[in-house]
């Protein structure tokens, strides 16, 4: 898909977690004035985009992914004027901004579903409601992606509603024209906002089959893929049928013509089948510009997926690289050993890879995944799997900025205890930190052209992957060494390395050379 003319082809795009980035008011929360005033810290990493993560009204059941008003902002977090001053600062330095649409599902205290349950059968249509079989029992088998059974029952209406998430969070029917014409208008009163483009939550739960047919088992070859709900019985299951219908991809054509030809849009796939395949259907033209998958922070972007990567998906610039999000525990624990040489390497990695980049708060900090108690833990999903949860709660933990009991997040005491050593701070890092290395790197890749070139080539020995490069006809070898052991590349001294070497290449080292 060609890119659009004011947006770079493959931006770089920081995303924010409001709650947890920074407190101006003492509530021991983030808010968007905290976002403003940290605006230029942001653009001078050089990055191209901030994505904002929600700051809608929302009872914070899920973290503000269950929304109860898409057009307001929650006073925790401030005012509608302090939103437009937001987007007006970033543009003024220079940034783009992308904010979360939550198309899926609503909260459970959104007007439209309080009037389901009265009775209001109009608004009952824009959600699925089923009566249940003769003996009471749920209408089918479909489970919710959290592991407990997707339908709860509501004793007013004496029927279940389906949720593919959190029983807080019914999913809509985004078949209905009523629904499809609210979106429409919400989108459109983000884009008069001055907002530049779109990330779609669960893209690819958008719709079901209307059937309402069992899921068949999952093959055990899946099964093992989807590592995020191995655990849970969600992941025995062929989703065939709770989402991704046939018609499923093409949906986003509605979003592209709700959002406009300039917008930005990237969507979110929350499926473990065909992952792959579904970022060619979803960005095929007309469609979203880019797609991310679960691939690369579940697996480690080992050269196994790494290599799958390249051989099925043609143009990287639709395909999104990442590694931590507000949903993933942090990437230089789970997927390194927490030290900075691991932060160093991944972000060496982004930074060459051809394709969109994004970023999540306090990983150019080389920030850990903290460790949170049952007790200080708030996230339901972390909680229902205690202690064996996927750890939101540890990556949304704030980010930390000075010095003090709580880093310069707040001058009250944080949602999310800070544990940080001192050296995470921003204030105490230096340009040969971690920072100070992101900040490089994601200028040499603007410089060189690294997001939009081609790969030609690639190779795996042992625990070293090399990559061919083609940038506007200059030829690069980007090599990775995931083991331990010193590897002797051959190449001489590399043009940017995440760890010094002339000849020689240390353990868990990311380097590329100009051949």
């Amino acid at each position: 898909m060609g890119h659009k003319s004011d947006w770079p082809a493959n931006p770089a795009i920081y995303q924010v977690y409001p709650r947890s980035f920074l407190d101006t008011t003492g509530t021991g929360e983030g808010d968007l004035r905290g976002v403003i005033e940290k605006m230029g810290y942001i653009a001078e990493l050089g990055v191209d985009a901030l994505w904002l993560s929600p700051f809608f009204v929302s009872p914070m059941v899920d973290g503000g992914y269950d929304v109860a008003d898409h057009s307001a902002v929650d006073p925790r977090f401030g005012t509608m004027d302090d939103f437009e001053e937001l987007v007006a600062a970033a543009h003024d330095a220079g940034l783009k901004v992308l904010i979360d649409q939550v198309l899926n599902h609503t909260s459970d205290q959104h007007p439209l579903f309080l009037a389901a349950v009265e009775g209001d059968e109009s608004a009952a249509e824009c959600y699925l409601w089923q009566d249940p079989k003769e003996d009471g029992s749920l209408p089918n088998n479909w489970l919710s992606q959290f592991g407990p059974p997707a339908w709860t029952w509501n004793h007013k209406r004496r029927q279940y509603y389906f949720h593919q998430f959190l029983a807080a969070q019914p999913s809509l029917n985004l078949r209905n024209e009523r629904v499809q014409e609210m979106h429409h208008q919400e989108i459109r009163f983000w884009r008069d906002k001055g907002v530049d483009g779109f990330r779609f939550d669960a893209v690819t739960s958008y719709l079901f089959d209307e059937s309402l047919k069992d899921n068949p088992p999952s093959s055990p070859e899946v099964h093992e893929k989807m590592v995020t709900f191995r655990f849970v019985p969600y992941s025995y299951q062929d989703h065939v049928y709770d989402m991704l219908p046939g018609d499923g991809a093409a949906y986003a054509e509605n979003l592209r013509k709700w959002a406009g030809e300039d917008a930005w849009l990237l969507g979110e796939s929350t499926s473990g089948n065909n992952s792959l395949k579904l970022v060619k259907d979803f960005t095929e033209e007309g469609r979203l510009d880019a797609m991310y998958t679960v691939d690369m922070p579940e697996e480690g972007a080992d050269p196994e997926m790494l290599g799958r990567l390249f051989d099925e998906v043609s143009d990287l610039s639709r395909y999104g690289k990442w590694m931590s999000s507000h949903d993933q525990p942090r990437h230089i624990s789970v997927r390194g050993d927490g030290s900075d040489r691991d932060a160093r390497f991944f972000s060496m990695m982004m930074a060459v890879l051809p394709g969109p980049w994004m970023i999540y708060q306090g990983e150019e900090l080389g920030l850990p995944q903290p460790r949170l108690s049952r007790e200080e833990s708030v996230d339901p999903v972390d909680l229902i799997f205690w202690p064996d949860g996927p750890g939101r709660d540890g990556a949304r933990v704030p980010v930390p900025w000075g010095e003090g009991p709580a880093f310069g997040f707040s001058e009250g005491s944080p949602w999310l205890p800070m544990r940080w050593e001192s050296d995470r701070a921003v204030s105490a890092q230096t340009e040969e930190s971690t920072l100070g290395f992101y900040r490089r790197a994601l200028a040499a890749r603007k410089e060189h052209g690294w997001p939009e070139g081609t790969v030609t080539g690639h190779k795996t020995k042992g625990e070293v992957m090399t990559i061919d490069l083609d940038v506007d006809g200059r030829a690069w070898r980007a090599v990775f060494n995931y083991g331990t052991d010193t590897v002797s590349p051959g190449l001489g001294a590399p043009f940017m390395a995440s760890q010094h070497c002339v000849g020689d290449m240390l353990g868990r080292t990311a380097a590329i050379w100009k051949l």
